[in-house]
């Protein structure tokens, strides 16, 4: 373990919060598992997907806003971690009055979506759905570049991290997102962003 990734493991939240906040705003810090990392910047096709997966759910779910990078969310167990996800689905307006980071209650669904660097498996693929089932968020969707497919997790099991129900999509096929999102998604167009 690194002089820095201890420090960050023993650091307050509060200590964290106050770091991330006065970070430039081309910077943005996520706190998982009591690691302190930097959230890689998105490309075009990164942000081209995530504006698919918006204007999806706005033409499926009218009631409903997927919010894009930004969003701060406190996860894991004891809301001990901080995390940005790419995308947040809530009602229309439920930030509304919320500080910086957020309370998962409410939340629907969170999305990532893979980058191309050396991080994003673990990042990803491992401590994301791991602090995201922690927090009760019902689904966590995975728009993997990397593997040309998107997993769905589902049935959050909080007391173990993990959720219980896990599928694979290719972009290919079609993707029904069970309740409470309630949408299917024809992920062809996907193809489009990978490189």
């Amino acid at each position: 373990m690194t002089v820095m990734s201890e420090r960050a493991s023993r650091m307050l939240v509060e200590e964290f919060e106050e770091i991330a906040s006065a970070a430039p705003e081309t910077v943005t810090l996520e706190r998982i598992n009591g690691r302190i990392e930097e959230k890689c910047g998105a490309d075009g096709d990164h942000h081209e997907i995530v504006r698919w997966l918006q204007k999806c759910c706005m033409q499926h779910r009218s009631d409903l806003w997927l919010y894009a990078s930004g969003c701060g969310l406190k996860v894991e167990a004891h809301r001990n971690g901080r995390a940005r996800p790419d995308g947040v689905l809530a009602p229309d307006g439920h930030f509304t009055g919320h500080g910086q980071w957020s309370d998962p209650g409410g939340v629907l669904m969170t999305v990532e979506v893979t980058s191309y660097d050396r991080d994003t498996d673990r990042r990803d693929r491992q401590e994301k759905p791991a602090a995201y089932a922690a927090a009760g968020i019902p689904v966590y969707l995975l728009v993997d570049r990397e593997a040309c497919a998107v997993i769905v997790h589902t049935n959050p099991h909080p007391e173990s991290g993990c959720y219980l129900d896990i599928h694979r999509a290719p972009f290919e096929e079609q993707v029904a997102l069970p309740e409470p999102v309630g949408i299917t998604l024809d992920m062809e167009v996907l193809k489009n962003y990978v490189c």
